[in-house]
């Protein structure tokens, strides 16, 4: 097959919902030597940004998207090691990102969503999970020096928390050196004015779009 043909069954296998054509499409792009990197961008990541436009229509919803996410993520695994070998990039390796959810939320699908974009993009991320505590997200970046840290929260009770982690940053005298970004369904761009983050991300396309704009 092509270059275009495989890329299309990557993009297909995503819309579907297909781990096992994903996982089919990124080995046959493997075994017949294609650009593995064109087949996430024009590929698996083609796919998930269709979907991502789907679901902000309210045509599609969270259990889609996710199927989709665990597709392409089937077919990227599948893809990175071999790209890393070759010492090519998925992307332009923009930099490191760690994200997580804030202290005292358990939620991670959005999050999660966040990661994959970013990773498709370019960004080196650093998924610390979910719950994790402020202090933990500080020591993380004191030791790892990230270019961004991203934190989502799902509810009012702890979006709070964003803000004493620009607090703590600030304390620690590491926040002028880390891009911050917030994100969350009760999160705004007040919000993030407010609190004094660098980046508010409405969605994962968003964030891609506006950490692009930061590094780029």
């Amino acid at each position: 097959m092509s270059q275009e043909e495989v890329n299309a069954k990557a993009k297909t296998a995503v819309l579907k919902y297909d781990v096992k054509g994903a996982k089919a499409a990124a080995q046959q792009a493997i075994d017949e030597k294609l650009d593995l990197v064109d087949v996430i961008n024009s590929g698996f990541t083609a796919g998930i940004t269709e979907v991502g436009e789907l679901f902000e229509a309210k045509k599609v919803y969270l259990p889609h998207i996710m199927a989709a996410a665990n597709a392409m993520n089937a077919g990227v695994d599948m893809l990175t090691p071999e790209i890393e070998k070759a010492g090519a990039s998925a992307g332009s390796k923009l930099g490191d990102f760690m994200i997580c959810t804030i202290e005292g939320d358990i939620h991670s699908i959005g999050k999660d969503i966040v990661a994959i974009m970013l990773k498709v993009a370019g960004f080196n991320v650093i998924n610390l999970g979910r719950d994790v505590a402020l202090k933990t997200i500080v020591a993380e970046c004191k030791e790892r020096k990230p270019l961004a840290v991203g934190t989502s929260a799902l509810m009012t009770s702890t979006m709070v928390n964003q803000k004493t982690l620009e607090e703590l940053l600030r304390e620690e005298g590491i926040r002028d050196s880390i891009i911050t970004n917030v994100g969350g369904a009760p999160t705004t761009q007040q919000w993030a004015d407010e609190i004094g983050a660098d980046v508010y991300s409405e969605n994962a396309l968003d964030c891609v779009a506006k950490m692009r704009v930061k590094v780029e």
